[in-house]
């Protein structure tokens, strides 16, 4: 019988929405592999709960929530209250811990993600020498880490896909050692947990190809009014929506919210609606400059008003 394969995600409530299309593009690309789907939250609601059980009787998979008490982070309260991350960022360090003795290896991944392939290779992926096996940032954010973080290996990786050789991290004490990184320099990082984990991990993680953490800017299309996914076919297994759109904001206009709303429609979350408007202050100034790229503009000038309102209020 073939060994589960583990992953774990962080997520807020808000979020579960999200994580479900994205384990659903897993599931559904790869119903040969058994998966062990572990949750990791603050706090889930009974609604939330029941949805996730779904996903057992819908996918090959099984599920596994892990509450977590908000305070073991209180000491990085000042990081998350002066920045949009929330604490949930922090709480993948405490995976390899929660999972010691459960899984040898286990994939992280962030809820913006979609699965579009086969991901039978990393599953068989041997790690055993490595801490973590990366994928490498985007170049300009390489460049640019690599000098403010003085890393000596020049290499930078995004942390929203990890493979995390559970045995190694916890002897290595990665965890403790990224702590204490966030806690002494953690005002001069650009993005608190993952420059640490660059810093700790840097050397001693295995860098491999970018499909697996392939990363597209829906901001930049929109900005120059392409609304097409871009995607060469085998470029990419695991497609990240990093930016401040994600595929799920319907009132993008981007062809990533049919890839996004494909997915969504198979997981226990389908019957909440994608984003019809700009939620935010944010996405209602971003979205008025997409209409003005659309040379849309009395829309645009609407839009940017509720941006002012909104900013104000707030």
């Amino acid at each position: 019988m073939k060994q589960p394969f583990h992953i774990a995600f962080c997520v807020d409530n808000p979020y579960f929405r999200s994580m479900g299309a994205t384990i659903s593009s897993i599931a559904a690309n790869n119903p040969e592999i058994h998966f062990v789907i572990h949750v990791f939250a603050f706090d889930v609601s009974d609604d939330q709960r029941r949805r996730l059980a779904k996903l057992e009787s819908a996918f090959n998979l099984s599920t596994c929530l892990h509450i977590i008490d908000p305070s073991v982070f209180n000491q990085f309260a000042h990081f998350t209250q002066s920045s949009y991350y929330s604490a949930s960022i922090f709480t993948r360090l405490l995976i390899p811990t929660v999972l010691h003795g459960t899984a040898k290896k286990v994939l992280y991944l962030d809820a913006d993600i979609l699965c579009v392939g086969s991901i039978d290779e990393l599953v068989r992926m041997d790690i055993s020498d490595t801490i973590a096996a990366v994928v490498p940032d985007a170049e300009a954010t390489t460049e640019r880490r690599t000098v403010a973080l003085g890393l000596k290996n020049r290499k930078y990786f995004n942390s929203g896909v990890m493979l995390m050789n559970v045995d190694l991290w916890m002897a290595n004490a990665i965890s403790e050692q990224t702590m204490a990184a966030i806690l002494k320099d953690g005002s001069q990082y650009r993005f608190p947990d993952q420059d640490a984990l660059n810093v700790v991990l840097d050397g001693r993680a295995r860098f491999i190809g970018k499909k697996w953490n392939y990363l597209y800017g829906l901001v930049g299309d929109l900005e120059a009014d392409r609304r097409k996914l871009d995607i060469k076919e085998g470029e990419a297994v695991f497609i990240h929506f990093a930016g401040a759109v994600k595929p799920w904001n319907n009132w993008s206009g981007h062809e990533s919210r049919n890839l996004f709303a494909k997915y969504h429609a198979m997981s226990p979350w389908s019957d909440m609606p994608m984003d019809e408007v700009p939620q935010n202050y944010k996405e209602m100034r971003m979205f008025s400059r997409f209409l003005f790229k659309r040379r849309r503009f009395a829309d645009s000038i609407r839009w940017y008003f509720r941006y002012l309102s909104k900013k104000v209020a707030r």
